[in-house]
C-alpha cells in the first residue's frame, strides 16, 4: 500500500515552495484589489476539483494553491479592507499555525498537548490579569467569540440554576438576560443553544452614543421580577459591532452586584482596546465582570480563528462542563499530569489555537500592540475628520474606538432619507465590487449607513482618503443614474 507520509527532504521542499508563495502573497498584497469580483461559477471551477485517484504532483498542487490564493480569495489583510471586525492576520502567527498544524497536538487532553496545554493555561491567565481580573481568573482559547460568549452564558445559567441544571434541563425556569439592542447576535444564539430561547434575551434600548440606557436597563429587571421572571446575567458590550460604542461597565458592574446578577462583557471586537495603556479608562469596571469574551483573531490581528472565555475562578468551567467516560479515564494523581481542556468547555478535540497568539505577542510585544491599537483609533478618528470636512458626506455616529460611520449626500439635493438608503446601499455594492477599498454598513435609528472598521495594522491614512474619494466618485455616479428613476 503506498505510504500517505513524505520523506524529511520532500517536507522541506513543500515547506520551501510554501514559504515562497506566501512571501510572493505578502509582497503583493498592496498592489492587489482587495476582492477580485469573481462570480460563483468562476469560483467554484478554480477550487472545485474532481478528487483524483492518484494524487497530483508538487508542480499541479502548488498551481492550485496559486489559483486559491490569488485567484479566488478576499484579502481581509489588505490595507484598504474596511470591513466587518476580520484581523489582518500576523505573519508570525501564521508560521505559528504551521508548526501547530505539524505537531497536530490535541489540547483536549494535556497527555495529548502538554506544552500546548500549559501555554493555553498561562496566556489566558496573562490575558485575564490584563483586563484586571483577580487572582485566580483565567479561561480558555475558544474557535471564536460566539463560541466564547456561548460558554461564558453557560456557566452563567449552571450558576444561576444549580449544576443539577445539566442533567435536569431547565424545566420551567423563566431565565432573563439583558444587553443592549446593540449587541451581537451571539449573545441570542447562545440562548437558544441553552434552551432558553432567544426571548429570554431582553434587548434594552440605548442612548445617543449607542451604550445602554441604564434607567431602562434596571426598569426591565424590576418588570420581569414582578412579572414572575428570574433576571440572572447582564451582557455588556465593549465595542458594539456598528458603532464601536463601549457600554457604561462600572455601572452595570454596580447593578449587577445590587442585583446578584452575572456579568458578562461581550468584548469580542473592543477588549484587546483595553490592554492600550492610552484607551484603558474607556474600559473602567471590566475587571468586575464575572467572565468576558473577546476574540485575538481581530484586534490582535492574528490568524483566523481563534476566541477568549475568562471567569473569575477556572473552577466554574470544569463544574459545567466536566464529563466522565471510561475511554478517557485517567487517575492524575497517579499520572501526575495537569488539567483536560477539554473537560472546560464544548469541545473535546481542540485545535492548538493558543501558539499563534502567544507567537504573536511574543514576537511584537505587549507595547507595540498598545501602540498600533491606539494608532488605529486615531485613524478613525481622523476618517470622521474627513468625513465632517466634506459637503456630501455625514458623519453618523460618534467614533469611540475604531469604527466610523457615515453615509454619502449628495450636495445641493435635498434628498429624503428613504432614498439616501437606497443610495448608500447600492454605494456599499459599488465600493466592494470596485476593489479599490472595501467597507460594509450599518443600520442606525432604521438608517442605511456606511462603516469602516480598522482593526488593520496595515491601514494607514492614506486608505481613509481613499475612502473619501472613492466613496464621492462612486456615489456622485450613482446618484446620476438613481435620481432621474425617481
Amino acid at each position: 500500500m503506498p505510504a500517505l507520509d513524505v520523506d524529511p527532504k520532500h517536507v522541506r521542499a513543500l515547506i520551501d515552495r510554501a514559504g515562497d508563495l506566501v512571501h510572493e502573497f505578502y509582497e503583493r498584497l498592496p498592489s492587489l484589489p482587495v476582492d477580485r469580483r469573481r462570480t460563483i461559477e468562476e469560483v467554484r471551477a478554480l477550487v472545485a476539483r474532481p478528487i483524483p485517484e492518484e494524487g497530483l504532483g508538487d508542480d499541479e498542487l502548488f498551481a492550485y494553491l496559486r489559483d486559491v490564493v490569488f485567484e479566488t480569495a478576499m484579502y481581509p489583510g489588505h490595507p484598504a479592507f474596511l470591513a466587518y471586525v476580520v484581523g489582518a492576520g500576523t505573519p508570525h502567527g501564521a508560521v505559528a499555525d504551521l508548526v501547530a498544524g505539524a505537531i497536530n497536538q490535541n489540547v483536549g487532553g494535556w497527555r495529548l498537548g502538554p506544552g500546548a496545554t500549559e501555554m493555553e493555561l498561562h496566556l489566558t491567565s496573562w490575558f485575564a490579569r490584563a483586563f484586571g481580573m483577580p487572582e485566580g481568573a483565567g479561561g480558555l482559547v475558544t474557535s471564536g467569540g460566539s463560541m466564547a460568549n456561548f460558554v461564558g452564558l453557560k456557566v452563567a445559567r449552571d450558576r444561576a440554576l444549580g449544576l443539577d441544571v445539566r442533567v435536569d434541563g431547565i424545566g420551567g425556569a423563566r431565565l432573563t438576560a439583558y444587553t443592549s439592542g446593540e449587541v451581537h447576535f451571539a449573545t441570542t444564539r447562545a440562548a437558544d443553544m441553552l434552551g432558553l430561547g432567544s426571548a429570554a434575551v431582553r434587548r434594552i434600548p440605548f442612548d445617543d452614543r449607542y451604550k445602554v440606557d441604564m434607567a431602562e436597563l434596571r426598569e426591565a429587571i424590576r418588570r420581569d421580577r414582578a412579572d414572575g421572571f428570574t433576571p440572572f446575567a447582564v451582557v455588556a458590550t465593549a465595542g458594539t459591532v456598528g458603532t464601536g460604542a463601549v457600554d457604561p461597565l462600572a455601572e452595570i458592574a454596580d447593578l449587577c452586584e445590587a442585583e446578584g446578577l452575572w456579568m458578562h462583557v461581550d468584548a469580542a471586537y473592543g477588549g484587546p482596546a483595553a490592554f492600550s495603556d492610552e484607551l484603558r479608562p474607556l474600559f473602567e469596571g471590566i475587571e468586575r465582570a464575572h467572565s468576558i469574551a473577546f476574540d485575538p483573531h481581530k484586534w490582535l490581528y492574528t490568524p483566523q480563528s481563534g476566541g477568549v472565555v475568562l471567569v473569575r475562578d477556572l473552577q466554574w468551567l470544569s463544574d459545567s462542563f466536566a464529563a466522565h467516560a471510561t475511554y478517557v479515564h485517567e487517575a492524575k494523581e497517579l499520572t501526575g499530569r495537569g488539567i483536560d481542556f477539554g473537560m472546560m468547555g464544548p469541545q473535546l478535540s481542540r485545535s492548538f489555537w493558543a501558539l499563534k497568539v502567544m507567537v504573536s505577542l511574543l514576537a511584537y510585544g505587549r507595547r507595540a500592540y498598545s501602540e498600533r491599537i491606539a494608532h488605529d483609533v486615531a485613524l478613525a478618528r481622523y476618517l470622521a475628520e474627513l468625513v465632517e470636512e466634506h459637503d456630501e458626506l455625514e458623519l453618523m455616529a460618534p467614533v469611540e474606538l475604531s469604527i466610523c460611520c457615515f453615509r454619502y449626500v449628495p450636495r445641493g439635493y435635498d434628498a429624503d432619507d428613504e432614498y439616501l438608503d437606497m443610495l448608500n446601499e447600492r454605494l456599499m455594492a459599488a465600493v466592494q465590487s470596485d476593489g479599490r477599498v472595501y467597507f460594509s454598513n450599518a443600520v442606525l435609528h432604521d438608517r442605511f449607513v456606511l462603516r469602516c472598521c480598522i482593526v488593520n495594522f496595515r491601514t494607514e491614512a492614506e486608505q481613509l482618503e481613499k475612502v473619501v474619494a472613492v466613496t464621492v466618485e462612486l456615489g456622485a455616479k450613482l446618484d446620476a443614474e438613481m435620481r432621474p428613476l425617481r
